[in-house]
Formats: structure tokens, sequence, C-alpha cells
């Protein structure tokens, strides 16, 4: 008896072929669903806030919820664990809890623009660090977007952070106060994302004289920022050479009605060595004089 005699067609081929082929081009993807029918979902959690993360008693935070008494400041940095937007949605208070103003015979306040840059700002950080003293930087959004890590390093030093707005740029940036403070919040956000809180301190590039009408006073107090002005200029944001600039703040700090809130205006962003080599010498000077040095915060008062 003859074995039955298989026929197997190039049609019948082809297709087994084909679908071989599709069955292992597919087996990494069905792999895939059946280690992914296992893993739980993520469940969107609030981002954690400050007080969560930090309880650093170098810093100052608002209140987080209505009724809260806040801390005395003792001279520390101002931060808030909330933005703006989430303060309206949380029904929490914009306005800040009233200080009283420091003054003493000799307060300095050492303020630093524009940063943070790579070169200028971890020399002037050595700077303060070696001479024990704080500072309050002003910080570009720009440039917080482009170095996260000096910001970290700034709010691990127990430095002030405040807000300089989000591109520096006049032409777009005072086109009203909306745009003004939109820049304002943008660069708390990009704040919040890295160190988990925003200042309520700001300052106005080229200074709020010239630029600022009274709506833009009224929406600053509407949103509960604390514009910081300055009273001594170091003249560093020309061509000056370390020498003038240590010369400029030293000839200012003689005037008797400023030294008991002497607000100091420098820059660390790009361009401003010249103010890191003359950093040294200020400080000096200004401990031989026997000044202290705060950093700004609603204890500070007005420049002006």
């Amino acid at each position: 008896m003859k074995s039955p005699r298989f026929v197997f067609s190039r049609r019948a081929f082809a297709l087994s072929l084909f679908s071989a082929i599709l069955l292992c081009a597919a087996f990494p993807l069905i792999t895939w669903a059946i280690q992914l029918w296992d893993v739980p979902i993520a469940v969107d959690e609030p981002s954690p806030t400050l007080s969560q993360s930090n309880n650093s008693p170098a810093i100052f935070m608002l209140p987080e919820h209505p009724g809260d008494e806040p801390l005395a400041e003792e001279g520390r940095p101002l931060y808030d664990s909330y933005l703006t937007n989430e303060r309206l949605r949380a029904n929490l208070p914009l306005s800040l809890p009233t200080a009283q103003p420091y003054k003493a015979a000799k307060v300095v306040y050492l303020t630093f623009d524009d940063g943070p840059d790579p070169q200028n700002t971890p020399a002037v950080l050595d700077i303060l660090k070696k001479e024990q003293v704080k500072a309050t930087f002003f910080l570009v959004g720009t440039q917080i977007e482009k170095h996260p890590d000096l910001v970290k390093r700034l709010f691990a030093e127990g430095q002030a952070i405040g807000n300089h707005t989000y591109d520096h740029i006049y032409k777009s940036l005072y086109q009203s106060p909306q745009s003004y403070v939109a820049q304002l919040n943008h660069t708390d956000e990009l704040l919040k994302s890295i160190i988990l809180c925003r200042p309520r301190i700001s300052r106005a590039p080229g200074g709020s004289t010239g630029s600022f009408n009274k709506g833009y006073w009224e929406l600053l107090k509407q949103n509960g920022y604390i514009e910081v002005g300055w009273n001594v200029s170091s003249g560093d944001a020309s061509a000056a050479k370390a020498a003038a600039i240590e010369s400029n703040v030293l000839t200012q700090m003689k005037q008797t009605f400023l030294q008991s809130h002497a607000i100091v205006l420098m820059h660390d962003g790009p361009g401003h060595i010249e103010t890191v080599r003359a950093l040294p010498g200020i400080i000096q000077a200004l401990k031989a004089q026997g000044y202290e040095f705060r950093v700004v915060n609603t204890q500070t008062p007005a420049a002006w």
C-alpha cells in the first residue's frame, strides 16, 4: 500500500511563510502588552510642597493655610510653596503678612541681578561662603532654564532668590502691567519646578522708575509681589573695572541716611567678571566698618 501523497502548492507555501513572518514581527508587541497588563496605572498626585521636602531653618516659608501663624523671619530668605494661580484656586490669600521693618545702625543688603551665570555665579557664591555672608539674587527666567543646578545651589546655601522676570527684554516686558506680571508668573513656575517653591520678592529690569505707572504697582500688590529697588549702585552695568566698582559702593555707603538699609545693586550675569573681582574688597571693607549683612525679605525697608 502506498503512503498518502501530500500536495503543497506554491500559494499555500507563500501563505504559510507570510503568517510566520507576521507572527515573529508581532511577538514583541504581544509580550509588551502582557507585561503592561500587570503594571498598575499611575495616579496623579499633588506635587510636594517645600514643607514636605525641606525643613531647613535657614529659610522662611509663608503659611500654607489661612489662619496659620507665620514664623518670625529673622533675616531669612522668604519663599512660598504656592504659585499665584494655586493660591487663587485654593482660596488662599495673596497678600503678605505684615512685618516690622528691620533697621539698625549699619545694615547692608548685597543684591545681584541677571543670573544665574555658569562663570560668575559660582565665583560669587564661593566668595560669600568664604566670607560667611548672605546675599540676594534676582534671577532671569531664561537663565534659570539654562542653569537649574545653580538655582539649586543658591537655594541650598541659604541665599535669597528673587524674580527678575523671564526674558529681561524691555520691549515685550513693559507692554502692559499684565505682560509684566505674566513674566513674573512664568519665572515663578520655573523656580518652583526646581526648588519646589517660589519667591515673593521681585525686581524690575532697569528699575521701576520710567517703566512703571500706577497700574503696575496696583497689579503687583494684587498678586502679592514685593518690588525691590536699590539705593547704592555699583556701576558695574558699565565697563567699570573692579577698583572703580569697589570705590563706587564704598563711597555711596558714606551717606549716613542709607546706612540703616543700604541695598547694593550688582550683577552676576554674563560679562560681569569685574564684579566678582571687586566683591571680596567690598565685603571686607564693610565688615571692617561694622556692617550687618542681610537678605531681602518682608522685613527689608523700602530703598527710598
